[in-house]
């Protein structure tokens, strides 16, 4: 049987600046997969996954933007060859408020 846990990094939490997410380690998954929405504020943002070898430095993944535009709106994306810890970065333009979930598999 695969193992399985989803971690909710942020809980309608609002920001009116770039932000990251806490980091989080996740080496023992195989596969892992975001849930971002937005539900509130007048704003948008991008997200973009990074990685990090030590959950201190950190760099892109791959660099694909995850766009989120208004309140209500779920985006989804998968995480694959990660390494230890994952985290959110996202570029906020306006205020937002957000959900913040990462579901991670064995």
């Amino acid at each position: 049987m695969r193992q399985s846990m989803t971690a909710v990094l942020e809980r309608d939490t609002t920001f009116d600046k770039d932000f990251d997410t806490e980091p989080y380690e996740v080496a023992w998954a195989g596969e892992a997969r975001w849930f971002v929405q937005l539900v509130g504020g007048d704003g948008a943002a991008r997200f973009v996954t990074q990685i990090s070898p030590d959950g201190i430095t950190w760099c892109d993944l791959d660099g694909d933007e995850h766009v989120a535009g208004g309140p209500g709106e779920l985006v989804s994306w998968p995480a694959t060859d990660f390494g230890n810890w994952l985290r959110v970065r996202a570029t906020v333009e306006g205020t937002v408020q957000v959900r913040i979930h990462l579901a991670v598999k064995a």
